[in-house]
């Protein structure tokens, strides 16, 4: 659902697969302290699950 939000948004991103790169899992925790997915990093600031005001707010700043 995140991803085609975005894409009905028109903005770009990057997927990282947690469970195909487990550097990219481990960083994820580090930052988070989670290993739930969606997480969207949008201008420094994680987005948790899909909350799409959440995500817009960030896009804004």
């Amino acid at each position: 659902m995140m991803k085609q939000f975005l894409e009905a948004q028109g903005l770009n991103y990057k997927e990282v697969n947690v469970q195909t790169d487990p550097a990219a899992a481990q960083k994820l925790v580090q930052e988070t302290g989670q290993m739930g997915v969606p997480q969207t990093k949008v201008n420094g600031h994680w987005v948790l699950g899909f909350d799409p005001e959440t995500l817009m707010q960030y896009v804004k700043k």
